[in-house]
C-alpha cells in the first residue's frame, strides 16, 4: 500500500486540466449544477491497450468535454493491480483498468465501490518466449513474467498453463515459476538479458520482446471463440457517479471521441499515443513496435461482459479469487448508451 500511495504521490505531477476556471461553472461546462468545482482523479496504464486514455489526454478530448468546471488530475500506473489498490484506498475517482483488477475491486468492496461504465479496448496481449521454445511442455522450469500477481495477463497465463498440465503458485513455485515484474519495461529488459524466458504482457511490451528476439507462443485473442475479449474498461466509483453524473457523462464523451479518433485516423492516433507515452516515460516507442502494438488491439466502447465473467471464473480456477456473486451488477452502461444513441451509434447491452 505504501508503494502504491508513493507512486500516486509521484504521479501527481498530475496533469491539472482546466484548473483555473471560474468558481461558478458555465452551463454545459462539465460540472454538475450543484457544484462549483469538481476534481476528477483519473488513473490509467502506460500501455497501448490504454491508448484511448493516452489519446484523450494528448488530443484534449477529456478537458474539452469536462470543461472549466472540472479539474482533471491524471495518475499513470504500471499495473492494474496498483490501480485497484488505489481505487480501494479512495485515491481515484475513475480509472482505465483491466477486467481482473476491476473484478477484485468489486469483490473486495462487496460490490459497493465501482461501476464499469464503458469498454475501451479488446485484445493486445501475448505470451512471448525466447527462440527454441515452441510448446507449453518446454516451459517447465522456465521463469516467466507478468505485470503483477492477479492482473489480467497473470490470470491468463496461469489458466493457460493449467490447461496444459503445468502448475503455478502465487509465490513463484510450481512447474513454471511466474514472477510479477513492474514496471513492464523491466520485464522487457530482463527478457533481453536472458534473466527470464518470456512473459505474458500487454502491448507494447509484448511487441518489444518480439523486437528483442522473442516469438509469440500464444496470442490471447486466439483463445477466445470470437477473438474478442475485454482488455481495458473504464470504471468510476459509485460515490463519484452518484455525486457528479454530468461529469461522468462528459468523461464518457471524451472516451467515445478518443475511440472515434482512432477509428478515423489510426496513423494520427498512433502518433498521439506515442507522444503521450514519451511525455510520461521519457521515451517513445519505435515505429515498428508502435505499429505492431496497435495492430493487436481493437478499440471499442463495448466492455464485452461475457469475457469479464469468464475472466472471473479463470481467476477462481487458478486459486487467485473466490467465486464472485452478482458480478453482472458491476455494469452501469446507461450513460454510455445515452451518448451513443445521441451520436447515432449502436447501443450496448449488458
Amino acid at each position: 500500500m505504501r508503494r502504491v500511495l508513493a507512486a500516486i504521490a509521484v504521479a501527481s505531477v498530475a496533469v491539472l486540466a482546466a484548473g483555473c476556471g471560474s468558481s461558478s461553472p458555465k452551463s454545459g461546462s462539465g460540472a454538475d449544477a450543484s457544484t462549483t468545482k469538481v476534481v476528477l482523479r483519473l488513473g490509467f496504464l502506460e500501455n497501448i491497450t490504454h491508448a484511448p486514455a493516452l489519446i484523450g489526454v494528448k488530443e484534449g478530448f477529456f478537458t474539452k468535454n469536462l470543461g472549466s468546471g472540472v479539474t482533471l488530475q491524471l495518475y499513470p500506473f504500471s499495473s492494474g493491480t496498483q490501480e485497484a489498490t488505489a481505487l480501494l484506498a479512495g485515491q481515484l475517482d475513475a480509472a482505465y483498468v483491466g477486467p481482473n483488477p476491476a473484478i477484485k475491486a468489486w469483490q473486495t468492496s462487496g460490490g459497493a465501490l465501482i461501476k464499469v461504465i464503458s469498454g475501451a479496448a479488446s485484445g493486445g496481449a501475448e505470451l512471448v518466449v525466447k527462440s527454441g521454445i515452441t510448446s507449453a511442455a518446454q516451459l517447465k522450469g522456465q521463469k516467466l513474467a507478468t505485470p503483477s500477481l492477479g492482473n489480467t495477463q497473470d490470470v491468463a497465463l496461469r489458466y493457460w498453463l493449467k490447461n496444459h498440465g503445468l502448475t503455478t503458485t502465487p509465490t513463484g513455485g510450481g512447474d513454471v515459476p511466474i514472477t510479477p515484474i513492474s514496471p513492464n519495461s523491466d520485464a522487457v529488459l530482463e527478457f533481453k538479458t536472458g534473466q527470464i524466458a518470456g512473459g505474458w504482457e500487454p502491448a507494447p511490451y509484448d511487441a518489444e520482446m518480439v523486437a528483442d528476439g522473442g516469438h509469440v507462443l500464444v496470442n490471447e485473442a486466439s483463445l477466445w471463440p470470437s477473438g474478442q475479449f475485454v482488455t481495458t474498461e473504464l470504471v468510476v466509483t459509485q460515490k463519484f457517479l452518484s455525486a457528479h453524473p454530468t461529469v461522468v457523462s462528459d468523461l464518457l464523451k471524451g472516451q467515445i471521441e478518443a475511440n472515434s479518433f482512432i477509428a478515423s485516423d489510426q496513423s494520427a492516433a498512433e502518433t498521439a499515443a506515442n507522444a503521450e507515452l514519451a511525455s510520461l516515460t521519457g521515451k517513445g516507442l519505435k515505429t515498428k513496435v508502435l505499429a505492431a502494438s496497435f495492430a493487436q488491439v481493437t478499440f471499442t466502447n463495448n466492455p464485452i461482459e461475457s469475457s469479464l465473467l469468464t475472466d472471473a471464473q479463470h481467476a477462481v480456477d487458478v486459486g487467485l479469487l473466490s467465486p464472485v456473486k452478482n458480478l453482472s451488477a458491476i455494469y452501469d452502461l446507461g450513460p454510455l448508451n445515452a451518448l451513443l444513441a445521441a451520436d447515432g451509434q449502436s447501443q450496448i447491452s449488458s
